[in-house]
């Protein structure tokens, strides 16, 4: 654990709150910091004493860890309800578009830099107020609602994600314990789970994170390899076995699924920022292209190959398909410790947006780390609850995408790229228009159907429980 850094004041704003993540300060996309007095150096210096900026590969590693959970264990279960053949090609599809949504994202925000004369890309939510703001006369004054309105979305969704961490881990666990005749209540287990949950989480520095997101990303890379290896060592059975595709209602649940998988925008403009280098982020063999290529190399091969070896029986997460040997308790564990160790870093994300405008409404001055810490408590014991009162793996992941990660990675970038490029009396020209309105059509299509379907089937899990 570690103090954080003084407030860093988040540009346009009057009143300093923390940054959205650290940021390397005055900085330009090329990391040469501009001409400053002695003062500002000093200033600069002491900043980073706290947060000192991150490189290409440690900005990889935490990417990595923010888009490798247990949404890669569930493509096996997203593949299920799309079918072999719709599947990987839709997967394909949703890769593309979120990828080209947060490339999206990070042209837009340089292109309000540049406008507003500031030195460091603002963050998710203030470059979609920023591009409402500067857009035509009849949508700048809904632009401080809707970076209200990101803002919620990516606490929302940055807190599901946690409390769906704390479902894959314990399910994980009740079928480790259950290996040694040991039965134990799956919310009993999440209590247990809380205590290593809540140490991990007060860690208040991105820097001191970038060990622990490496050990966790060694800890998923090789429990989907040995799950893999489980699922190929006796043969796959044949194609025919399998659905090549589903109705509407599961190619529903298939997309909630895959685009919980694929969204990680709300790290990109942080993870952009705390870079010593910023424009290696976004170039075409930068942090982005690489690190999503082969995350999306690693979801289409989980999905197809978990589908493949047990077809409908597939679990919610691949590890579940396992069985009671020695090898496969050892692999849920290392999972379930994987996925444990990357909360922290989701939390992190969802603190640093409601941290400070707590701390205004309980009119808390300076830095405050205790109260930091207390806070970040409270918001562990919630996701616990949230994640106790609804244990249904599979259902939870599905809904979580298609509720919140839609309109994060699919509806606003579309709609800025839309604002921010539109001219005087021209509009942002035919294909700009066709391409965002294809995207918002997806996303829309994805976004109802697929929390319809969610929900239904959370009401039916419901009703089979209190039946039994």
């Amino acid at each position: 654990m570690d103090a954080e850094a003084p407030p860093i004041a988040r540009p346009d704003q009057g009143n300093p709150t923390l940054s959205p993540m650290p940021v390397a300060t005055n900085q330009d996309d090329k990391g040469t910091p501009p001409a400053t007095d002695p003062k500002e150096t000093k200033d600069e210096e002491n900043h980073e004493e706290y947060h000192p900026p991150t490189s290409y590969l440690e900005t990889i590693v935490h990417l990595f860890k923010g888009n490798i959970g247990p949404g890669l264990f569930a493509m096996g279960d997203a593949f299920k309800n799309g079918g072999l053949l719709v599947a990987p090609a839709l997967t394909v599809v949703i890769a593309v578009v979120c990828i080209h949504c947060q490339h999206v994202l990070i042209g837009c925000s340089k292109k309000m830099r540049d406008l507003r004369g500031e030195s460091v890309c603002a963050d998710y939510a203030l470059t979609v107020e920023h591009c409402f703001e500067n857009g035509p006369m009849k949508l700048r004054r809904w632009s401080r609602t809707m970076g209200r309105l990101v803002d919620v979305f990516i606490c929302v969704t940055q807190l599901g994600f946690c409390c769906i961490y704390f479902v894959f881990i314990s399910t994980n666990v009740k079928q480790i314990l259950q290996a040694y005749s040991i039965d134990m209540d799956v919310h009993l287990v999440m209590l247990l789970a809380f205590f290593p949950v809540l140490l991990s989480s007060l860690i208040t520095n991105l820097k001191l994170l970038t060990p622990v997101s490496m050990f966790a990303n060694v800890c998923m890379i090789l429990g989907l390899a040995i799950t893999l290896y489980y699922a190929l060592k006796d043969g796959l059975p044949e194609i025919g076995e399998r659905a090549y595709w589903t109705n509407g209602s599961q190619l529903a649940l298939f997309f909630g699924t895959a685009i919980f998988a694929f969204e990680g925008i709300a790290l990109v403009m942080p993870l952009k920022n705390a870079m010593r280098k910023p424009h290696q982020f976004e170039s075409t063999l930068g942090v982005l292209n690489v690190g999503m290529f082969l995350v999306s190399v690693m979801f289409m091969f989980s999905g197809s190959v978990g589908y493949m070896k047990w077809g409908e029986h597939v679990g919610g997460s691949l590890t579940l398909n396992l069985g009671d040997s020695i090898l496969a308790q050892a692999v849920k564990l290392m999972v379930s410790t994987g996925v444990l160790l990357g909360y922290p870093l989701q939390f992190f994300v969802a603190i640093q947006i409601m941290w400070p405008q707590t701390k205004k409404i309980c009119g808390i001055k300076g830095r405050s780390l205790l109260g930091e810490l207390v806070f970040r408590s409270i918001l562990v014991v919630v996701t616990l609850g949230i994640a106790e009162m609804v244990p249904a793996l599979g259902l939870f992941i599905s809904l979580i995408g298609a509720l919140c990660s839609t309109a994060l990675a699919l509806v606003f970038p579309p709609v800025i790229e839309l604002i921010a490029k539109s001219e005087p009396n021209k509009g942002p020209g035919l294909w700009i228009c066709i391409k965002n309105l294809l995207i918002l059509v997806l996303a829309m299509l994805g976004f109802i159907t697929g929390s319809y379907e969610s929900l239904k089937q959370i009401v039916k899990h419901f009703g089979e429980e209190e039946q039994h």
